[in-house]
């Protein structure tokens, strides 16, 4: 059974919802461990001070931030704790705005919204107002010590939940831009639209894996057979 991330209520107006959230999706990847190849023991990392030329304790470690080069301010645990918000069960919509106008590149981590048994009818009115009309939720969040902003969006099987990134955390890239010093002609865009119409397609997602996973996972499970020998 999936773990609850989140439980709480979403609000607007004077609309009440209690949800859970639940993770949509995540990274999967093959991860290995470092071995030591002469007995094929796991390896322990070790923390080194260049300066001291020794090793160091965790109970020895402290949190810095790099004002300037090698200058560090330190921050100790207690300080970090007592600006960090406090994790809250109310999820306030501050506005609704049009599901097209959102950019997708400020889109993070996704979830699914649950309603509670209580909070199904009004779960569903939302769900299908949204539908309706087309627009998006944008709402304020803290969990996990942090303050997110999220969008709320209208799903074949309810609503999906996204954490945002800030427009700060958004990189500018000047190379990345639309060069007018580039003219296209109409016959090269009439043959360039023909090509996209051959592979025109009705997106399904079932049809894509990930083929490199896969061989290195037929890899392991060959070197495994032949130690098992």
């Amino acid at each position: 059974m999936a773990s609850t991330v989140w439980k709480g209520y979403i609000t607007f107006g004077l609309i009440t919802i209690p949800i859970r959230l639940f993770t949509a999706a995540r990274t999967e990847r093959v991860s290995f461990n470092q071995i030591h190849g002469v007995c094929g023991s796991r390896i322990k990392q070790q923390t080194f001070c260049p300066h001291c030329d020794r090793v160091v304790e965790r109970n020895e470690l402290v949190k810095g931030y790099e004002a300037e080069k090698n200058q560090y301010v330190i921050i100790n645990d207690e300080d970090i704790k007592n600006v960090a918000p406090t994790s809250s069960d109310n999820m306030e919509i501050v506005e609704f705005v049009k599901a097209d106008g959102i950019d997708p590149i400020y889109f993070d981590a996704s979830y699914f919204m649950v309603p509670e048994e209580a909070g199904k009818k009004a779960y569903h009115l939302l769900l299908e107002t949204m539908r309706k009309s087309g627009y998006s939720a944008i709402a304020k969040i803290a969990m996990h010590q942090r303050e997110y902003t999220v969008v709320v969006r209208p799903h074949a099987d309810g609503l999906l939940l996204h954490t945002m990134f800030y427009p700060e955390e958004v990189r500018e890239v000047p190379e990345f831009r639309r060069d007018d010093n580039v003219n296209v002609k109409p016959q090269e865009v009439a043959l360039a639209e023909k090509l996209v119409e051959g592979l025109a397609a009705d997106f399904d997602p079932s049809k894509y894996h990930d083929e490199y996973q896969g061989r290195l996972m037929q890899k392991i499970g060959r070197a495994s057979c032949r130690e098992r020998v």
